[in-house]
């Protein structure tokens, strides 16, 4: 394996790795901030504390999912539309090129004949 195929291979897996990293980064903020909320709550118990805390973590990369997912169905959409954008463009250029190719032609043709 060699060349362009391997190089998105490659890619794919950087993607992935870049991605885990971001989520494991995105786990780390929500258990810091959910540990920051129930900070200054000192009546808490140990338990209490500690289910504040996976529901405030587990609330947040819930929410953080909602968003990426919303993120990514945009970026299909996105991708969609300027797909079809391109291929009216490359068929307006078509045709485009095929009429004045026929304008040429034509004209060639009748300075022949005169």
């Amino acid at each position: 394996m060699s060349g362009p195929a391997r190089q998105g291979a490659g890619d794919a897996l950087a993607n992935e790795v870049e991605g885990y990293l971001l989520w494991q980064a995105r786990i780390a903020e929500a258990e810091q901030r959910a540990r920051e909320f129930t900070g200054p709550l000192e009546w808490l118990t140990t338990a209490q504390r500690e289910e504040i805390e996976h529901r405030y973590t587990a609330d947040s990369l819930a929410r953080a999912r909602a968003d990426l997912e919303r993120i990514a169905a945009r970026c299909a959409s996105l991708r969609a539309e300027y797909e079809h954008r391109y291929q009216e463009l490359c068929r307006r250029c078509v045709a485009l090129t095929l009429a004045v190719c026929a304008g040429c032609t034509a004209l060639v043709t009748l300075l022949l004949v005169l």
